[in-house]
This record gives C-alpha cells, structure tokens and sequence, in this order.
C-alpha cells in the first residue's frame, strides 16, 4: 500500500478536529450523569416499597438524590426533581391503569411528579446551609403534606412511611406518625450522602470541618438510635381484654371494572363463605367468633331497598351467631354512599359508617362536564357522584369498638386517627381491590395498614374481597393472611387496646412542626442567596 503525501496531510488535519467533537460528546454524556442518577434513585425508591422487604434501599435512593440535587440552581433541580418522581411513582402507581388504559395513570404520576419537582428544587435551595440534611428531609415531609391535600383532596400514595412496614424505623410511626417516620428516612438518606461526600473530601485534602463531620454522623445516627429508642412505645398486650374476630374474603366472579355488574354473585359469595365458616364453629373446628367483618362492596345491592339482599345477610348472620359489619352501596336521599352496615343477627341493621374520603375518579368525578368532553367513557363509568359521611364510624360489636376505615381512606393520617380518638379499641380497614387485578396495590395498601398499626397501637382486621386480606397486630406483624382471589375466612383471637400513642395524641402537630421547619430553612436560603447577590454587586 503507497501512502501519498497528501493523503497523509488530511490525516493530520483531522486530528484537531475530531479531538472538539469528542469533547462536545464527552461534555453532553457528563451532564446526563445528573439526570440518569436522578431517574434511577427514583427507580431504587420504588423497589424498596411493598410487595417486596427491601425497605433500607430508600436510604441509598435518598443519598443519591442528595448528590445530584446538592448545589443545583432551581431550574436544574426542577427538572431533575421530576425524574426522580418519575422514576419513583411511574411503576409504583402502574395499578391504576390496569383496568382503564395507561392515559389516567400517566396523567396520575405526571401531576404528582410536580410536587416531587418542587420539592428537588427546595432541598437544592437547602442544601447550601449548615446542616442541610435535616433541613432537606423536612422539605420533602411538606411535599408529602402538600401532595395528601391537593389537588381534589389528596394522594397520599407513595410517602416514604408506607415502604418502611418491615424496616427497623417503623416504631417512629408511634412518635409522631407518617410524618415524622418519613422524615427519619430520609434524614438517615441525606446523612448517609453527607458522610460519604465528607470523607471523600477528608481523603483528598486531609481537611473537613468538624461541625460539618458531626452532623452528617447525627443525620446517619440519630434516626437510627431513635427507632431504637421508640421500640418501648410497640406492644400487642390487651388493654381491653381479647376478642375473637373473623375476617371474611368471598372473592369475585372476576376481576376488574365489571366485577360489580355480578353484585349479588358477590353478595352471595360473601353468605357463602361465613355460612361455611358457621358450619366449621358448629362443628367444633374453629372458635365462634365475637364478631365477623366483610369487606368493601361485599354488597353493592342496597339491602335497605332490596328485600333479596337483606334476607341473605340476615341468614349469614344468623348463621354465624355474631354481628357483621357488611360494605354496602346505599341510597339515600337521591344520594350515593359507600357504607359499612353493622347487622345485628337478632335486629338486623343497627348502625352504619359513610365513606369520608372519597376517592377521585373511582367514586366522584371532579371537573365531570371538562373530563366528558374528553373522554364520555369516564362519566359512563361514574354516572352518578358518591357522598362523603361526615361522621367517624366506631361500631360496637359484641362490646368491642371497632373503627372502620374504608379503603382508600386507610392512605391518609386524618380519616384512622379520628376513629382511634373517637374509642376506637381496634380498626378495620374493609377494602375491596378486584378493579386492581393481582397488580402491587393490594400489597401496598396492606402495608399502609401495618404501619397504622404502630402509629396507633391497634389491632387492624384488613378484609378484602379479593385479596389480599389480613390480621395485624399492634406491633405491625401479620399473624395471618388470604391468598389473591380465594374465598377464606381468617378467624383469631386479638387484643384490644385503648392507651394512646404520642402520635395518636399529636395528631398533625409534627407534620406541621416539619412543614415550619423547611419554611424555615428555604427562608434562609433565600435571604442568603439576594445577600450574596447584593454583595457582588456591589
């Protein structure tokens, strides 16, 4: 091969030019780093949430957030705060569009996203302060706050609390509820950035100052030494004596949308199951039960304008011996209430509970005549709007207080709190997941209901109608659960409890404590930024 003088020139000016364009390559593939870390710290907070026990990956999910966030301007943190909520609640919240396509759920997590965006903006705004660990874990509890009341009343769904069932921070849930054992997380997450970023620091320069090295080993220890320390408030012990209650899960016809256009297969169903379980008690094989708990829509026929429907529940609980707290859909008044009947075997319907927090395009259609001219198959699925009760429902079952929390409900500290403060000696979270499929929510709903169990020191019955329902101590253990659509009953004997937790006597008071602390620490920051400002300007 001859190589000619010339073909040996243009190699040599293609040199400098392609050493630029690798450069240009080079300098765009860096500044993907952030946003690639961002979105895959998000994915890493999804994985550590229910079903599965890999809770103690949020902290590694928070000290990654805390590198790409720390030192941003608020624009780039905007942007790379709403990769981070992407990454996290895209497959976490994919549950609600298994029945009605992907265009409600992506329109789901692209709203709630932004709150996670304003929220990687705040704790960028922070993280220039003096320890700025605990000033940014408190931005991200009032994102939480803000997320659970707007818009249309809230959602909840994905606070860091609700992935922590099984981790060793769950006993803060009684200090000061979801907030302050969310908060604890992502403290611990942040601290563990801090003390990795200062000892990478202290081995390149021998130099770290020492109020910074101790507060990032606080943010790291405190929350940790302080779960420990909470361990005292978590008992199961009987208060109130023992109860033998019985959970009823009579599956559906099918899973999905239509499960209820077979209501009284449901119904019947739901009969059949404490029928059969009347049989097993009469037999000697299983304990009577004090009193029998079914779940959400275990009758959508309104047994008070259906004789049918009455006359089954009646047989069930005169079958069965002992009051039931049946799910109904009743009629009232030209209005539409998701209800918890207590039916008493001797009486009949003694009691009832509606439904407080509705929810959302399930049970109400807010903005109904914009969302029609978009899409009439959402107003075919809700034609008429649910009510809210207005009332907290404790029923007393065969001198048991059980407080009922419906479903939905069971995501927001307000709607369990009341019932507990209102005698409530055990809760019941009667839910109904067939629109869900075997998709993740049921197993992150449960969770939430463990974690219940701690804030408030109770007993919590969960009966589904298709899975999966459970027992659940005080101390947050599941001591017995169903499989997904099966039809089974779970019967045991549990304690009753009436001592309050400091979180049940708090209240909101550490959310709001939280939410004054990042004002308070982005108030700062703030006023630090315009002084830096004016001080280069001048």
């Amino acid at each position: 091969m001859t190589v000619t003088a010339t073909s040996v020139g243009e190699s040599d000016q293609l040199e400098p030019r392609i050493a630029p364009a690798a450069r240009t390559w080079a300098r765009r593939l860096v500044r993907l780093v952030p946003a690639a870390a961002a979105a895959l710290s998000g994915l890493l907070l999804y994985v550590s949430f229910p079903p599965r026990t890999l809770w103690w990956l949020a902290l590694p999910a928070f000290a990654v957030f805390g590198w790409v966030l720390r030192g941003r301007g608020w624009k780039a943190a905007l942007g790379l705060g709403y990769l981070f909520g992407l990454g996290f609640l895209l497959p976490l919240l994919v549950w609600t569009g298994v029945e009605v396509g992907p265009g409600p759920w992506l329109a789901l997590v692209a709203i709630e996203a932004l709150f996670v965006a304003a929220v990687g903006a705040g704790i960028a705004a922070v993280s220039k302060l003096p320890g700025w660990p605990v000033w940014a874990a408190a931005v991200w509890i009032a994102g939480e706050a803000a997320r659970a009341r707007a818009p249309f009343n809230g959602f909840p769904w994905g606070k860091i609390a609700f992935g922590q069932a099984d981790g060793v921070f769950l006993p803060l849930a009684a200090v000061g509820g979801t907030p302050v054992l969310g908060f604890a997380v992502v403290l611990c997450g942040f601290g563990l950035y801090e003390v990795v970023r200062l000892a990478v620091r202290w081995r390149r320069t021998g130099e770290v100052r020492r109020a910074a090295a101790a507060m990032g080993l606080l943010s790291l220890a405190v929350p940790v030494v302080g779960a420990v320390a909470a361990r005292p408030l978590v008992s199961d012990t009987a208060e109130d004596g023992r109860a033998t209650v019985a959970v009823i899960q009579g599956n559906v016809p099918r899973a999905g949308l239509d499960f209820n256009s077979q209501r009284r297969a449901v119904l019947d169903y739901h009969a059949r199951e404490t029928e059969r379980l009347a049989a097993e008690v009469k037999a000697g094989k299983v304990a009577r039960p004090d009193f029998v708990l079914w779940p959400e829509n275990s009758s959508d026929i309104d047994p008070f304008a259906n004789p049918d429907a009455r006359a089954v529940i009646d047989t069930a609980a005169k079958s069965i011996g002992a009051p039931i707290s049946v799910g109904g859909v009743v009629e009232r008044d030209g209005k539409l209430y998701n209800e918890q009947i207590l039916w008493d075997p001797a009486k009949g319907p003694v009691d009832t509970y509606d439904k407080r927090q509705i929810q959302p395009f399930g049970e109400y259609l807010p903005l109904r005549s914009l969302i029609g001219a978009i899409n009439e198959n959402w107003t075919a699925m809700v034609r008429q709007d649910f009510s809210r009760g207005t009332k907290p429902g404790v029923f007393t079952m065969d001198g048991a207080k059980v407080g009922l929390v419906t479903c939905y409900e069971a995501a927001f500290d307000w709607t369990v709190r009341s019932e507990v403060t209102d005698g409530a000696q055990l809760i019941s979270v009667p839910s109904n997941n067939a629109t869900f499929d075997r998709s993740e929510m049921t197993y992150q709903q449960l969770a939430m209901s463990r974690v219940r169990a701690v804030e408030h020191s109770r007993t919590v019955t969960v009966p589904v109608t298709s899975g999966v329902s459970a027992i659940i101590m005080p101390d947050g253990r599941i001591t017995q659960r169903t499989g997904m659509f099966v039809a089974d009953s779970l019967v045991q004997k549990v304690p009753l409890r009436s001592s309050q937790t400091p979180a049940t006597r708090l209240g909101v008071l550490p959310e709001i404590a939280l939410a004054l602390v990042a004002a308070g620490g982005l108030g700062w920051a703030v006023g630090a930024g315009l002084r830096g400002r004016r001080a280069g300007d001048a």
